[in-house]
């Protein structure tokens, strides 16, 4: 059985920091923050003993400098964002092994977000209880996904791709509390999406008492996501009548999807 603990720790306004423990030892992902991170660590009595950056935005490395002064421990990192307290730096197919929690992950290049964005891909081990997990930082989102500062819209197309390729049952933990406001902009993409009005309500339901609507899962994603949804005749239909602009083919529909959602209140 897998006996870790994903334990998402508010940051910021709606940041979240996963820590994953085996109950005795931690790692963090993306700790732009130090202070929540030392205060679960306390709470739960765990030890820090990695650490895991995406990509190089302050609010995902800014509290790595505070942790590894506490103790000196090994962080992993995109090699292409050049991030000062990287020690391990990491492209696509590389793979992490950790012992404590005892951690094996596959890198994947999701650029887009930034140029070198990576994600974390914890496979399942194939036994009952296993299930496998995806820390894509500000990649994918529920119902969304990351803005364009770096990259292009092919790329981030692509990263999509790769993560929506992922089993269907794999956990994914995104980096931010986007969900609310991302399921208004979903629904003015996909009004007629059955499944993303069930999922308003849910998100809607769990934020009202400030639970967190992370983790999400590929499969559903897959069938509520409007990013992960632009070869759907309906989604396209959508982006017409709003845009005045046709949207025929994925990579038009993504573009102009991206950049209503910028600009969309």
């Amino acid at each position: 059985m897998n006996t870790l603990e994903y334990v998402p720790v508010p940051a910021f306004a709606d940041n979240y920091i996963w820590l994953v423990s085996d109950g005795r030892d931690a790692v963090a992902v993306d700790p732009g923050e130090a202070a929540p991170v030392r205060a679960q660590l306390a709470e739960r009595g765990w030890r820090l003993s990695a650490i895991l950056l995406t990509h190089h935005h302050a609010d995902h490395v800014g509290g790595v400098a505070d942790l590894i002064g506490d103790t000196p421990i090994p962080v992993y990192g995109p090699a292409a964002e050049g991030i000062a307290v990287v020690t391990h730096p990491l492209s696509g197919g590389d793979r992490v092994v950790l012992p404590s929690p005892r951690l094996e992950l596959q890198v994947i290049d999701v650029p887009g977000h930034t140029r070198g964005h990576i994600a974390y891909f914890q496979a399942g081990q194939g036994q009952p209880g296993t299930t496998p997990h995806v820390f894509c930082g500000d990649t994918l989102f529920a119902c969304g996904c990351g803005r364009l500062f770096e990259g292009t819209p092919a790329q981030m197309l692509a990263s999509l791709d790769a993560l929506a390729a992922l089993p269907g049952e794999t956990q994914v933990h995104c980096a931010h509390e986007y969900t609310l406001s991302n399921i208004r902009f979903a629904l003015a993409c996909d009004p007629g999406n059955e499944r993303l009005r069930a999922w308003s309500d849910r998100a809607q339901a769990l934020r009202a008492r400030s639970v967190p609507t992370l983790p999400t899962t590929i499969a559903h994603e897959r069938a509520v996501n409007p990013f992960l949804r632009t070869g759907d005749p309906a989604v396209q239909r959508a982006l017409a009548e709003e845009l005045h602009e046709p949207a025929a083919d994925r990579l038009t529909a993504f573009t102009l999807m991206r950049e209503w959602k910028n600009r969309f209140r």
